[in-house]
């Protein structure tokens, strides 16, 4: 029986996606602890799952649950925008299964299978791919990660094609469509060292500083409207200039990425500017949201949703705009690049900006899935918990990462003279390893609320609420924006 708050069907196959997406961030986390413990405890898991196949693990994790949230939210937020139904529910469904067996299937190959044997085995001779960070996926996958965008951005666009269009629906494809191209890069793999790091650029930066941005730009827009009211007029100004900084920051903002790789020096000035003005485009996000939440004409039921979305512009500006600011600059990162501070601002980043939109509009439309418009106050309760909960962990790892990667480049890199070495560095970064640890450990306390949040039921004043026809949420249609 379809929900009652669902205006069209084939909205349903978000729910998997979004599922899929949940348990995956999991295994995610789960990694993340271990290899937090294996940088004080060197042997532990060892040799079952040593630090290199952890650790590709626990990123290509966080790649492949966040591109299950991109689609699961597309496929959500498309038809209730075109007006339509989704184009081919099936081909959802059969790309889900697909997806989700090729990445099962990496996953373990990267877990029982020596790295160089997965390579011989896969077919890496016959086109080499492998072998690049972020880009670790045998041939195969890789293969089915394009079949899969292609057949996905097939779907949505013939929804959008058939139906209303709408600002969000145009900018959530230019996402998409530039997720699926820029995606095709992997399989460039040249031997001259200057160009492969240049071509693996166009596909780790242009994703997450490009092309993200659009998608994150418009699921953000898409609950706002939902949850604010406010008009779409007002929504689309914001939206438009938000992208178009984005855009041209994010674009020739990947340059302090080429200040040391061989490229011409020019790139040491072009990436500094328009790196520098990387943040504009996150501060002005969270200006458009806080606004837009002053200006709501409703009070929206579900105000865990409405939260995520104030948090995803909060701590994306934080983490994509401030940390990204602190060593962005190229005579600051001759001595940052590649230390902690790095990964600081990579945690950060990716939580605050990509993390949280996701969870943002599963908090949205997971209810309304389930058949209400949101979810009773007493699970909204512990989700806006697990959502502090999560944050202060992220926040505890992050200044740790931060404090650990100003004493390494204090340690090893400034001095001239009697520079340490890069092990005996790291054991004097013991402490703020540990930290790290205990923020992860919080971080991990905090999924398990949010995840619990979803089998927390209503109080009895809700339920006295409901017997009485006193305005429940649950069974009233969602007024539309």
């Amino acid at each position: 029986m379809q929900p009652a708050n669902v205006r069209y069907a084939s909205q349903k196959v978000a729910m998997y996606y979004f599922v899929a997406a949940l348990a995956l961030f999991t295994g995610q986390i789960v990694f993340g602890l271990g290899l937090g413990l294996q940088y004080v405890v060197g042997d532990f898991l060892f040799p079952y799952i040593p630090f290199n196949q952890a650790r590709m693990v626990h990123t290509n994790l966080l790649i492949v649950w966040l591109l299950f949230g991109f689609m699961g939210s597309a496929y959500y937020l498309v038809p209730e925008e075109s007006e339509t139904e989704l184009w081919s529910p099936k081909l959802a469904l059969a790309l889900f299964w697909i997806f989700l067996v090729a990445g099962a299937l990496t996953i373990v190959g990267y877990l029982v299978v020596p790295y160089a044997k997965l390579a011989e085995l896969t077919g890496n001779e016959l086109l080499q791919t492998m072998g690049r960070e972020f880009l670790e996926q045998p041939l195969p996958t890789k293969v089915g990660i394009v079949v899969v965008a292609l057949g996905f951005l097939l779907n949505i666009v013939m929804t959008v094609l058939k139906g209303r269009k709408t600002s969000i629906t145009l900018v959530l494809l230019m996402g998409l469509t530039g997720l699926a191209l820029l995606f095709l890069f992997s399989f460039y793999n040249p031997s001259n060292l200057v160009k492969d790091k240049m071509a693996w650029w166009w596909v780790v930066h242009l994703w997450v500083e490009g092309v993200w941005e659009l998608i994150l730009a418009s699921l953000l827009a898409f609950v706002l409207v939902k949850t604010t009211g406010v008009d779409r007029e007002v929504i689309d100004k914001w939206m438009y200039s938000i992208i178009a900084l984005a855009l041209v920051t994010g674009i020739l903002g990947t340059g302090h990425h080429y200040y040391f790789i061989g490229l011409p020096g020019y790139w040491k000035w072009i990436g500094s500017v328009f790196s520098a003005l990387e943040p504009i485009p996150f501060f002005a996000m969270t200006v458009f949201a806080f606004n837009m939440v002053q200006r709501r004409r409703r009070e929206h039921p579900n105000q865990a949703a409405v939260l995520w979305a104030v948090g995803t512009s909060v701590l994306g500006f934080l983490g994509a705009g401030l940390w990204g600011f602190i060593h962005t600059l190229s005579p600051v990162n001759y001595y940052t690049h590649g230390t902690q501070i790095t990964a600081a601002h990579g945690h950060l980043a990716f939580y605050g900006a990509y993390v949280l939109v996701v969870i943002t509009m599963i908090s949205y439309s997971m209810p309304i899935l389930r058949g209400r418009e949101a979810a009773p106050m007493r699970a909204q309760r512990v989700e806006m918990w697990s959502f502090w909960i999560m944050t202060i962990g992220m926040a505890v790892m992050v200044l740790a990462l931060t404090g650990a990667g100003i004493l390494q480049v204090w340690l090893q890199r400034l001095p001239t003279e009697g520079a340490l070495s890069f092990m005996a560095t790291q054991d004097q970064l013991a402490f703020f390893y540990w930290t790290r640890l205990a923020g992860g450990v919080i971080f991990l306390i905090g999924l398990v609320a949010y995840l619990a949040s979803f089998f927390v039921g209503a109080g009895a004043d809700e339920r006295a609420a409901v017997g009485g026809g006193a305005g429940s949420l649950r069974g009233q249609p969602a007024r539309q924006a």
